[in-house]
């Protein structure tokens, strides 16, 4: 059992992350921090916190008085102004680490990192941890700034350290700025509007999409396993899929038969990236770590949290 302190713990990931936390027959002590608790109903304690704009010290504090065994950060932003994005996934990440340093304790950090922050490989190769990082996106930048400030004070020894860079979550929950997410919302109106047809960016390019639920578990080991001797390990499926049989998948479990079209309105990361798939080699023999759920699960889950 562990007293774990979890920040941004009302988001995507953080949400999951509570939720395999309670799962894990160790039982472990959460201890949430976010601008809103969430799930009221559950026995988890909170902190009531904005990291953009709490004061420093105060952050410091509340870990000092927490004493957690580990620490993991889900707080971020995957969308925005290039300010917004350095705020979310840059100062912040070098206010946790202050605080961490300030409140002298002990225990791991868990940062989470992007795939965005790999860049464009070639067609067909698996991106292991030791991949270039040449990203494309004020987003991949931001995240491999804050993944390398991790990297950096870990090296240094002012803490214990580990980034697990994501690759394309899906599942409850996952918001517009998301393309899966993006889809099964524009699919639920077209429903409900007897629209015959959806528009989205262009969905040539192959991803590695991962399920949420997979992405808490691999987190929770991260947090959990005694030893780490990597400093990043990748988090997917180690499956590259094209994005538009994602899109398909989902309107088919949606029951909509109509025109699934491409634009010119998409993300620019799609032609600069057209491939990514995750080497899950390391991860699994550092964490034991596998993913558990098929793409179709992971889609239904996305579908049925749609509203």
């Amino acid at each position: 059992m562990m007293r774990i302190l979890v920040l941004g713990a009302g988001g995507l990931i953080g949400t999951h992350v509570r939720r395999a936390l309670r799962a894990d027959p160790a039982g472990h002590e959460t201890i949430c921090l976010g601008r809103a608790r969430r799930d009221p109903q559950t026995a988890e304690r909170w902190i009531i916190f904005d990291l953009a704009t709490g004061d420093r010290g105060e952050l410091a504090r509340v870990m000092r008085e927490a004493r957690p065994e580990a620490v993991i950060n889900c707080s971020g932003e995957t969308a925005g102004d290039l300010p917004e994005l350095v705020g979310a996934n840059v100062l912040i990440v070098a206010r946790v680490i202050e605080a961490i340093e300030a409140a002298g304790i002990g225990g791991r950090l868990v940062q989470l990192g992007s795939a965005a922050e790999y860049g464009a490989v070639p067609s067909g190769t698996a991106i292991s941890e030791e991949a270039p990082t040449r990203p494309v996106s004020p987003y991949g930048v931001t995240k491999l700034a804050g993944s390398l400030l991790v990297a950096q004070a870990s090296a240094a020894g002012r803490l214990d350290g580990l980034v697990l860079r994501i690759f394309n979550p899906v599942g409850a929950g996952l918001p517009e700025s998301s393309l899966p997410g993006r889809a099964a919302a524009r699919i639920r109106r077209a429903l409900a509007s007897g629209n015959r047809e959806i528009r989205l960016g262009s969905l040539a390019a192959y991803r590695d999409f991962v399920d949420v639920r997979d992405v808490a578990t691999a987190v929770v080991a991260a947090a959990t396993t005694p030893s780490v001797p990597s400093p990043i390990l990748n988090v997917g499926s180690g499956r590259a899929i094209r994005v538009r049989e994602v899109v398909e998948l989902l309107a088919a479990i949606a029951g909509f038969d109509g025109v699934i079209a491409e634009g010119v309105d998409g993300s620019p990361r799609s032609g600069e990236v057209p491939w990514q798939a995750a080497d899950l080699a390391r991860i699994g023999r550092e964490l034991g770590w596998v993913p558990r759920f098929d793409l179709r699960s992971s889609a239904e889950a996305l579908w049925q949290g749609v509203r």
